[in-house]
């Protein structure tokens, strides 16, 4: 379930990036593009990466986006983490932004975070932007008429019935997108309503499940899914997977051949002989 928050989050990220950032104040942007998160070090990569350029602004402005399903206490770490990997990668300090897509008991992640050598002599300190998405109103949020806000409204405070708003949120998909950007945001709002919500006629306003079944995003989701299982089985029975291996089997989307090297990973007696058959299904 957390996979499904998260991968969808991050398709957010990359599709409305400049509207997201709306939701942390930022406003009166040019452009905003999705980067490569290889940018910082690709072992800690960030949910997402941000180029934007403002009104007026020649050079860019970096913002690092983090996505956590609840509050969790390495959020911190890991936001320090983000902004270190960064400037050591660009010496420049991006702007970290942490969104939280639900409560869990009291804890809240802090808005700044400090480290301490062992004799005090190096502080490092870093204070960043958390956006807790139940805090926000629905209302608000729909009322922008910004398609890019609507997956965020169920995870937002209702102070009333949710349904009106959540059919307002289904017109303004109707209106706004087409073809696969049309059929991705109704899944994700599936997606999304799921942390809420268990009233199966909100599910229905955004399509039945065939409707999860054929948006390109779920199934991007689902060979996702699918390719890191077969990876981590293939780690417990031979050890690390070298990176060609890695990078081919990421290039197999089709979810029948993905099944069938599940099986044939549990079968196979070497990584050699399963790298062989994994070429040959890209040839």
């Amino acid at each position: 379930m957390h996979d499904d928050y998260d991968r969808s989050s991050k398709w957010l990220v990359e599709h409305f990036g400049a509207v997201l950032l709306r939701l942390a104040g930022v406003m009166e942007i040019a452009s905003c593009r999705a980067a490569p998160p290889e940018v910082v070090l690709p072992r800690q990569l960030p949910d997402g990466l941000l180029e934007v350029h403002f009104t007026g602004q020649s050079d860019p402005d970096w913002f690092l986006v983090e996505i956590a399903t609840d509050p969790g206490r390495r959020a911190s770490e890991q936001a320090m983490r983000d902004a270190m990997s960064f400037w050591l990668a660009r010496r420049v300090l991006p702007e970290v932004v942490t969104l939280v897509l639900r409560p869990k008991g009291t804890y809240q992640i802090p808005r700044t975070v400090a480290f301490e050598s062992r004799l005090n002599f190096t502080r490092l300190e870093l204070r960043w932007r958390v956006i807790e998405l139940w805090t926000l109103s629905a209302e608000q949020l729909v009322a922008a008429q910004e398609v890019g806000l609507v997956p965020w409204v169920p995870l937002a405070r209702f102070d009333g019935p949710a349904e009106p708003i959540l059919q307002q949120c289904r017109a303004l998909i109707d209106q706004k997108t087409t073809g696969d950007l049309h059929a991705n945001l109704l899944a994700v709002m599936q997606v999304m309503l799921r942390i809420n919500f268990t009233d199966d006629r909100l599910f229905a306003l955004f399509g039945d499940r065939q409707v999860m079944i054929e948006s390109p995003l779920i199934l991007e989701l689902v060979a996702q899914n699918k390719q890191e299982s077969i990876l981590e089985f293939l780690d417990a029975r031979f050890g690390s997977v070298p990176p060609d291996v890695e990078t081919a089997l990421k290039g197999v989307v089709d979810l029948e051949q993905l099944s069938r090297l599940n099986r044939f990973a549990a079968l196979c007696n070497s990584l050699e002989i399963f790298r062989l058959q994994l070429t040959s299904l890209n040839q």
